[in-house]
């Protein structure tokens, strides 16, 4: 299947955000991915609306907004607003997850909702007919560069729950030309890079960030030849 590259930004220039956005987009990028991080759901903290809002007009395709805050209702509509197209909350970040999809879709968005490692697939069942993706976290959500952790059944058990329905899969955390194989080899379709693609380049040598979307690309799609 074809698989879809969506460098996170939290590796990016923080200095130079539209810059960035567009060199990656113009290296092959298909999403740009946003990691909005509240230092209380995860030990972090980085982005809100503001920034999603700021680089919306350097981004030509889909933005991907991950939301690793809790509570996730209070700041829909400013996400909304800003210009999100998906927005993920994590189905460990409230008792609600139900009402918080319906209210993203309300929004105008499209509603995902994200797993953490210790989190089992079963725990998306319930909404699984109310979103477009699944997130499926490979690292413990808070930090950039860490070390993959293998989930392939758990996103095996994900693809076999969907079925046929047009949901994507999105894996987030260490992925690079080394562990695309796998997550895409499970049933993953959408994968989140960060250090891997903007490792080595810059706005202004943009072709090592194609470079390194092509490889982890072809890494991915490789499973399939």
């Amino acid at each position: 299947m074809p698989v879809l590259i969506a460098p996170s930004i939290l590796a990016a220039d923080f200095a130079a955000f539209g810059e960035e956005c567009r060199a990656v987009e113009g290296a092959g990028a298909d999403w740009i991915h946003v990691d909005v991080m509240d230092g209380h759901f995860v030990p972090n903290l980085t982005f809100g609306p503001a920034t999603v809002k700021a680089i919306r007009p350097h981004v030509r395709g889909l933005l991907d907004v991950h939301l690793m805050i809790a509570p996730v209702d209070p700041f829909v509509t400013a996400f909304a607003e800003a210009g999100a197209d998906i927005l993920t909350a994590h189905v460990e970040a409230g008792p609600h997850i139900h009402r918080t999809l319906q209210t993203i879709r309300d929004a105008g968005m499209r509603p995902g909702v994200a797993l953490n490692p210790g989190t089992p697939v079963e725990a998306v069942a319930p909404v699984i007919d109310l979103v477009d993706l699944v997130c499926v976290m490979t690292v413990n959500p808070g930090f950039g560069g860490q070390r993959f952790l293998d989930v392939s059944p758990k996103i095996a058990a994900l693809r076999a729950m969907i079925g046929d329905r047009p949901i994507h899969i999105e894996v987030d955390g260490g992925i690079d030309a080394s562990t695309a194989p796998g997550a895409a080899r499970a049933g993953a379709d959408v994968l989140v890079a960060g250090s891997a693609v903007f490792r080595g380049g810059s706005a202004r040598m943009p072709e090592v960030y194609a470079a390194n979307i092509t490889a982890i690309r072809q890494a991915a799609e490789g499973v399939w030849t």
